[in-house]
């Protein structure tokens, strides 16, 4: 296996759009590297000029430490999983797997072996001899993946490869994509526009908006210690929430927005140089708990949704539209008037001009 390194790699069109600015990942060995954003935000992008789909308009691709920049796909050491299978369809599975191997001239026994031995690993044994139209979209994307494990590359590289399939499948086949990256040791590069998946599936995680990265960090970093307001919004489900006011001192350092305030005792160090100025107070569903009058701040219940574990909240404090996340023996009502209170230890704050995180 080997690593991959994008060196202030750019893509712009011929129409002028910069689809890709000037971007900087290293993907290590045997890491599984996942690339998240909104429609749009160049990840794909990123991908297919990784596997040589798109050329290059300016920086430098690695893979292996070789410079891979300006060659052919077939030449970079790379499989493709597609949101699309692109299975052949006048094709046995087995065929579909093989083929790959058949146009580079491997002998007919090798490819007897990786063909049998990827299906083993993917339990697709007993669908060699289907053509595709005989078989789920499950089994269809296991396919695929086989075609690309009998290849043995350096890198596989996925493209959204579980957007056509059904919720429940697609936590299935996230677990199997991740049984197989620890199975395999392989280095994986994995792009999804869905960040439960982002979250679940990698070991560090890209998060791009306009062609940009706004920060690579492991799950847990990117949940706790967002950089600026776009990723604390972006990761997470449901999403932060997010108050503008004011940093004042009344009596103490607080937080004041129409309709909420919260004292800030403790955070003089963090926030006392943003007094008199704007920022956003972030916290996410789960750090709010319900409180007595006087407490916190006042939100009127506009939706409840039970899920059996817990119970999904849906408020307006003011005009501003907030979640939260609570246990199931919690019952309010539409129309409630209710009081929350968030975590202390989990507030997050965001300068208003620059979307940065106040750390």
């Amino acid at each position: 296996m080997a690593g991959v390194e994008l060196e202030r790699v750019t893509k712009i069109y011929e129409n002028g759009f910069e689809a890709v600015k000037e971007v900087e990942i290293e993907v290590g060995d045997r890491e599984f590297m996942v690339l998240v954003g909104p429609s749009g935000c160049g990840k794909s992008t990123t991908l297919r000029m990784i596997a040589g789909l798109e050329d290059v308009s300016a920086g430098t691709i690695r893979i292996g430490r070789r410079d891979v920049t300006h060659l052919p796909p077939k030449d970079r050491d790379i499989a493709m999983v597609f949101q699309n299978y692109a299975l052949y369809p006048h094709m046995s599975c087995f065929a579909n797997m093989a083929f790959s191997l058949k146009i580079r001239g491997v002998a007919k026994a090798e490819i007897e072996e990786r063909v049998r031995k990827a299906a083993a690993i993917l339990d697709i044994d007993s669908l060699l001899d289907r053509k595709p139209r005989q078989l789920s979209g499950g089994q269809r994307q296991r396919v695929a993946l086989g075609r690309a494990i009998v290849r043995d590359p350096a890198v596989f590289l996925f493209d959204e490869p579980l957007s056509n399939l059904d919720a429940k499948l697609r936590i299935q086949m996230r677990a199997e994509i991740s049984r197989l990256h620890s199975r395999l040791g392989a280095t994986m590069v994995y792009v999804t526009h869905d960040q439960v998946e982002a979250m679940t599936m990698g070991d560090r995680i890209v998060v791009m908006r306009d062609g940009v990265i706004q920060q690579i960090a492991t799950p847990l970093d990117l949940y706790h210690r967002p950089i600026n307001r776009f990723v604390a919004g972006f990761i997470g489900s449901p999403p932060m929430n997010f108050l503008s006011g004011r940093v004042v001192r009344e009596e103490g350092l607080r937080f004041d927005a129409p309709g909420a305030g919260l004292p800030l005792e403790g955070l003089e160090e963090r926030l006392g140089r943003h007094e008199g100025r704007e920022v956003e107070l972030g916290f996410r569903p789960e750090s709010l708990r319900l409180a007595e009058e006087g407490e916190g701040f006042q939100a009127r219940v506009e939706v409840v949704e039970p899920m059996g574990s817990e119970t999904y909240l849906h408020l307006r404090v003011g005009d501003v539209p907030i979640s939260a996340r609570v246990a199931p023996e919690v019952r309010v009502h539409y129309g409630d008037r209710v009081h929350l209170y968030p975590d202390r230890d989990r507030l997050h704050f965001f300068d208003r001009d620059t979307g940065l995180a106040i750390a």
